[in-house]
């Protein structure tokens, strides 16, 4: 079954789901949260990622679209958008939209600074919150690194003064986790952002442990290892094992593993399309495998 036959189901059961609690008493309309890091804040473990999927001109249809996807997100109590200056109009994109759908203040606004030199990066930031349209922005990250010694000091500036709320650090190659682990280790770091996935899993052996320690938030990006997954999963059938952690599709198996480890903060797969950020919202409700099973679908995912 492929994912876009899966979603066409979930949305049937769906129907039953979305009014009210499922057979585990969990509430089948929002989505579970974890806090941030040491802080008393919570959030959604379920976002949107906007790399590629965002940067689009104006086109109505495209727009209307993404306009529906910004809607789902929010229906189910989602609320984190990550974004950067590295992807092309997304930021314009995501500011213009949730503008109009009356939902600035209701997102979690994540974006990234992108560029070398202190007044480079402080002009860069300006901007994007200006086109993000967030008055302040919720968490400003150092986009894979990129002169981060420089962006730090601003960061810890500018959240001192409360321009930002939150400050963290990405990358998407697990070669880069060295140097994080490094940075976690002597800067207040609130958050760190990074690849993970269940056919890519070095994130499990030091870096994510180690943020569970010193309580800082994790965001994941390239859930689905850049779609790679699901071509792997392509006409094959979800295991019936699967009911037994609540999911009812291939997106959900992939994110539901991730965000059965309790470091996960927020996993953030881009989509521009409403029902595959429906069944995306969806691993986010409901039971998680457990580690024996977690292990039983590492095993079915290198077998195929």
């Amino acid at each position: 079954m492929d994912r876009r036959n899966a979603v066409k189901l979930l949305s049937a059961a769906g129907a039953g789901l979305s009014l009210g609690f499922n057979s585990m008493g969990l509430d089948a309309t929002k989505i579970r949260t974890r806090v941030i890091g040491n802080t008393n804040e919570m959030l959604p473990v379920v976002g949107l990622g906007t790399w590629q999927t965002f940067d689009i001109g104006s086109n109505s249809s495209e727009r209307e679209a993404l306009s529906n996807v910004l809607r789902e997100l929010r229906s189910y109590g989602g609320s984190v958008v990550d974004s950067s200056p590295m992807y092309g109009r997304s930021e314009e994109v995501v500011g213009d939209l949730s503008s109009k759908l009356g939902i600035v203040n209701d997102l979690f606004m994540a974006t990234k600074v992108w560029t070398s030199g202190k007044q480079a990066g402080i002009n860069q930031m300006n901007q994007s919150i200006q086109l993000m349209k967030k008055a302040r922005m919720d968490l400003m990250q150092i986009h894979n690194l990129l002169d981060w010694q420089t962006h730090i000091k601003t960061l810890k500036d500018w959240k001192e003064q409360g321009r930002i709320r939150h400050i963290g650090i990405t990358h998407y190659v697990s070669g880069a986790f060295g140097r994080m682990e490094s940075i976690m280790k002597s800067e207040p770091i609130d958050f760190i952002q990074l690849n993970y996935s269940i056919d890519s899993r070095e994130a499990e052996n030091t870096i994510l442990p180690l943020a569970k320690d010193l309580g800082i938030a994790v965001l994941i990006n390239r859930p689905y290892g850049g779609g790679y997954l699901f071509k792997k999963v392509k006409g094959k059938q979800l295991p019936e094992w699967a009911k037994e952690f609540d999911c009812a599709s291939w997106g959900q198996f992939f994110l539901k593993y991730l965000l059965s480890n309790e470091a996960v903060t927020c996993v953030i797969p881009g989509t521009s399309k409403p029902h595959h950020m429906v069944d995306n919202l969806k691993a986010g409700i409901g039971t998680l495998p457990s580690p024996k099973m977690k292990g039983k679908m590492v095993e079915l995912v290198k077998s195929l």
